[in-house]
């Protein structure tokens, strides 16, 4: 069991650093450019907003834990589990929000982030969101588009799918994929997974444990 548990904090060690490494040496120009657009002026970029993606909604929330995530990466798919035992562990005292943060060299990042964006217009964003993430190693580091790819999943959710074409071919479902990108170049975020306990960046623990404690002392504040 010691053994596994090593194995997975390694995984999630490297794939983040090599998601980082992806910002600087597979930047595209055509990437730069368009997550660069009218980024936020200092002091305003924020790790939640209003219309922030929220997986858990409670009255009463002690913490907010964001993530700032991309769903070709592979240290996302990594963590994945772990975020969703705590969200079973924390209940009502914690809100874990999404943030999209596709990396540039990442070919289908940002389709991913738009379908899953033209979800959540008919309200199943978390619906897609698990989808992406079950079926990564499908369509993960594909170099061509898997556009089509993703609209089967919406198909097999039981989407409108005319609802979900104009939501994709909408510019402003892309438009608000960059508005979380924004902020999160904003915040320094350089790699994903890049997590926030309220508005602070912290170090993306490497295990279920090392989160939990992390979260478990900030509650105790």
């Amino acid at each position: 069991m010691k053994l596994k548990k090593n194995l997975f904090a390694v995984a999630v060690i490297l794939a983040t650093l090599a998601a980082a490494l992806a910002t600087f040496l597979l930047l595209r120009p055509e990437d730069s450019a368009s997550a660069a657009a009218s980024p936020p002026a200092p002091g305003d970029a924020r790790a939640v907003r209003a219309d922030s993606h929220r997986l858990t909604g409670p009255r009463q929330s002690e913490l907010t834990v964001t993530e700032f995530l991309d769903f070709e990466c592979e240290a996302c798919g990594a963590v994945q589990p772990t975020v969703e035992r705590l969200r079973q562990e924390y209940g009502d005292r914690v809100t874990f929000v999404v943030r999209y943060f596709p990396m540039p060299g990442h070919r289908n990042s940002r389709t991913a982030a738009v379908a899953v964006e033209a979800a959540a217009r008919q309200d199943r964003f978390e619906d897609m969101y698990r989808t992406m993430f079950a079926t990564q190693k499908e369509w993960g580091e594909s170099k061509d588009s898997r556009a089509h790819v993703f609209r089967s999943y919406a198909e097999r959710l039981g989407l409108d799918m005319l609802r979900y074409d104009a939501a994709v071919a909408d510019p402003a479902t892309e438009d608000r994929v960059r508005a979380d990108q924004r902020d999160g170049m904003g915040l320094a975020v350089q790699g994903t997974p890049t997590f926030f306990l309220d508005a602070e960046r912290v170090r993306t623990p490497p295990t279920y444990e090392a989160f939990k404690a992390l979260i478990d002392e900030r509650l105790a504040r």
